[in-house]
């Protein structure tokens, strides 16, 4: 897996602009505030990464702790997020949780995956997002990108993305979990994209089981 990570990343800098996912630029601006990236990955759900990079920015300038956000109208932070997906369930979440890390942890983000899994709206990939991103902790969060490429590979032969956690997990050497997400996420933005690959641009194609399909088929 090292060797496939180093290809992606060479393949990236040859790009002229390859795009920082959201998550990245938020630990960049944010130097890995973990509420910030909790919210911050509760809201990209469903949501293209421009605009979560907007909305984030628009909330975290009117809401800059947890206990703001607890305390704030939820009405009003609909109204700063109604751009993204899902705004109104999204809204409710982002309050709750604020409300329980305010009266349970004091404000802090936890770092361990079980009392993560126990906040309203978070699910595996959130969760290991933040380990990831706020606490540098081992984990792989699985997204639509890392099932997709994946699978196209062949590393994986996987239905649901919890499926491809496990199975990465035991492929992919700990010491480099950390780098799967943020790799495969902008490997799957510039490159391995869902809709027509540029597969000439990827370097793993004589390795992968999804360009072998598509020269035999053609």
């Amino acid at each position: 897996m090292g060797v496939i990570i180093k290809k992606m990343e060479k393949a990236l800098n040859r790009e002229k602009t390859p795009r920082l996912t959201a998550l990245r630029g938020l630990q960049m601006e944010e130097k890995g505030d973990p509420f910030k990236i909790l919210i911050g990955t509760i809201l990209s759900a469903r949501t293209r990464d421009e605009n979560t990079t907007k909305v984030v920015n628009k909330l975290f300038a009117r809401f800059k702790t947890p206990q703001d956000l607890a305390s704030g109208d939820v009405q009003e932070i609909k109204k700063i997020i109604h751009s993204i997906g899902f705004y109104n369930v999204k809204a409710e979440r982002i309050k709750q949780v604020s409300q329980i890390l305010v009266a349970k942890y004091s404000g802090k983000v936890p770092s361990d995956i079980g009392s993560l899994l126990e906040l309203p709206g978070v699910g595996r990939k959130t969760a290991n997002c933040v380990l990831v991103y706020a606490f540098d902790k081992p984990a792989i969060p699985v997204d639509v990108h890392v099932h997709r490429i994946s699978n196209r590979l062949g590393l994986v032969s996987t239905k649901m993305p919890e499926q491809t956690e496990l199975e990465l997990s035991k492929l992919v050497d700990r010491r480099l979990w950390t780098k799967v997400n943020n790799t495969f996420v902008m490997y799957g933005q510039n490159i391995c994209l869902s809709v027509r690959p540029n597969c000439k641009a990827c370097p793993l194609k004589r390795m992968c089981r999804y360009y072998s399909r598509q020269a035999s088929s053609s």
